[in-house]
């Protein structure tokens, strides 16, 4: 897929009213298929400006949205919400390398939606 037709899918996914958090955007599994080329800081630019946020998703495979825009997600406001990517229950631990992998990027506890109590999360799906 070219940057232009990853770009209107990521986008148009952002732009859906019922979308909250944008699953690892670039698709990429690491050692075996580069992501899509996307524009990072577009879609991070969508997601804050549609109140979306970004999964690093913490499978040892993935760890998508790379550590390196973890720094541009908070200059903008963009939550990030670490998940294991769990296709059993043995995986649910891949959440460890979610959470290596934001502390390697500096995320910060605010930042991180996984850090929310259930009221703050609650307020932050606008149940509320």
């Amino acid at each position: 897929m070219d940057e232009a037709k990853a770009m209107s899918r990521l986008i148009t996914a952002i732009e859906n009213p019922y979308t909250r958090i944008l699953g690892h955007p670039t698709g990429r599994l690491l050692l075996a298929r580069q992501g899509y080329p996307i524009n990072h800081r577009k879609v991070i630019d969508a997601c804050a400006a549609n109140g979306v946020a970004i999964e690093l998703n913490a499978n040892p495979l993935r760890l998508d949205i790379d550590y390196t825009w973890l720094d541009y997600c908070m200059e903008k406001e963009v939550l990030v919400s670490i998940n294991p990517d769990a296709h059993s229950r043995a995986q649910i631990a891949y959440v460890k390398y979610g959470v290596l992998a934001a502390r390697k990027g500096g995320l910060k506890l605010d930042s991180c939606l996984n850090a929310f109590t259930l009221a703050e999360f609650e307020k932050w799906l606008g149940r509320k």
